[in-house]
């Protein structure tokens, strides 16, 4: 290369890199406000429903509620954030009434104690602004294409607090295999500034200390990588569980009233029979796991909560409760083995998050925001084997699987 086309394309990644820095920080500091009064409103919904014991019986009347919003906003059968994938991925158009709709509805589905999160809804309205505004800016495909990854890290990290895991997962989520680098800057720059203007303005990132890092030796190792396989396979039930909830709430009752009216019956019995603790987003199942205390059948119920709830048509996402039932399994296999159950509930949770959204490298980056650096090999071990050995499976059917997961070089 001469010294002409050098100082091209020199001054070509300037150009680039300035403007993408403008771009995101437009995009950091709308998500982050954004981002910010949605988590102030679903955390004004979760104490509505700590405090109130009468609202986990008006669930009929939020879910028809969501019903009638989804039909306001003419969102009825949105796909959610599959359709934001599929508009990485393919470019198909995000109605921008897709923001007010779920963030009304994720409001109303915790206020009621639905077993749902948040994070789905943070990633569904991130990529509603990225959209809107590439197409303000009359951007060509690809460039909208970063702008909606931006977007959807800017807003995760800005409720969730973790712009390194709402950076990558942006990158990283729509197909696995491959990593669209082009958006590292928008992404990084997005998830960081969302994840400060959240934080300025009084959210707080959800921490967790594990109470005993053992040093690193092979039989711990073993161990975790045993944990990893289990939760391997309990991703897949997971995901199989929620997909197969949706299609049969669909295939036996034609009218989305309905649904969602026995949804809340359904989700109204199961609260009653096995305690408030298992509705709601689920990090009090989390705090609990990690102090060591649940049992095997913590994970089960929180995979029934979440797959009654959201299967019938209750809103918000699916991630939380994953981070809950990799947890609670975790703890639950730690104190069967008598292994470090805090530990075996951090590793849990990464493991399961690892499994369901085919992210590893994400999860990585999320295991050190929630728990720090020291328990990081253990971390390694147990990611690696639950991507592995979970398969083609996952939260997110749009999800594009370019490369195999164990054969080097092989389209899948």
């Amino acid at each position: 290369m001469s010294w002409g086309e050098a100082k091209e394309k020199i001054l070509d990644n300037l150009i680039f890199f300035v403007r993408w820095t403008v771009l995101s920080v437009a995009m950091g500091l709308i998500c982050g406000l954004v981002g910010t009064a949605f988590g102030y409103g679903v955390s004004w919904a979760q104490m509505l429903f700590r405090e109130h014991g009468m609202m986990l019986y008006l669930m009929p009347v939020a879910g028809i509620l969501i019903v009638l919003v989804h039909k306001l906003f003419k969102q009825v059968g949105n796909k959610g954030t599959n359709l934001v994938l599929e508009s990485v991925l393919a470019g198909e158009p995000i109605r921008f009434s897709m923001l007010p709709c779920i963030f009304i509805s994720t409001i109303l589905s915790q206020s009621v104690g639905a077993s749902a999160g948040k994070e789905g809804a943070a990633l569904q309205i991130g990529g509603s602004i990225g959209d809107l505004l590439g197409n303000v800016l009359k951007l060509d495909a690809h460039d909208k294409k970063a702008l909606i990854m931006s977007g959807m890290s800017g807003c995760f990290a800005a409720v969730f607090g973790t712009p390194l895991a709402a950076a990558m997962f942006g990158i990283e989520v729509a197909t696995i295999g491959t990593h669209y680098h082009a958006a590292l800057v928008p992404c990084v720059f997005s998830a960081f500034i969302g994840a400060q203007v959240s934080h300025r303005l009084g959210l707080h990132a959800e921490k967790f200390d594990i109470l005993h890092i053992p040093a690193v030796d092979w039989k711990p190792m073993i161990l975790i990588a045993l944990l990893g396989l289990c939760c391997a396979a309990v991703s897949v039930c997971f995901c199989i569980l929620l997909h197969e909830s949706h299609k049969l709430y669909q295939k036996k009752i034609s009218n989305i009233y309905a649904r969602i009216i026995l949804a809340s019956a359904l989700s109204i019995a199961l609260a009653l029979i096995f305690g408030r603790g298992y509705c709601g987003a689920g990090f009090n199942l989390v705090e609990l796991a990690m102090e060591g205390d649940a049992d095997l059948s913590a994970f089960l119920l929180k995979m029934l909560f979440t797959a009654v709830a959201l299967g019938g048509g209750f809103k918000g996402g699916e991630i939380v409760p994953t981070l809950a039932v990799g947890a609670t399994f975790g703890a639950a296999f730690g104190n069967l083995l008598g292994f470090e159950p805090s530990l075996c509930a951090a590793c849990g949770l990464l493991s399961l998050f690892a499994g369901v959204t085919n992210c590893p490298a994400a999860t990585m980056f999320l295991g050190f925001e929630l728990f720090g650096f020291e328990a990081m090999p253990y971390f390694a071990v147990a990611v690696a084997v639950s991507f592995t050995l979970s398969g083609y499976y996952g939260l997110y059917s749009s999800q594009n699987f370019a490369w195999s997961k164990t054969k080097a070089g092989k389209e899948r």
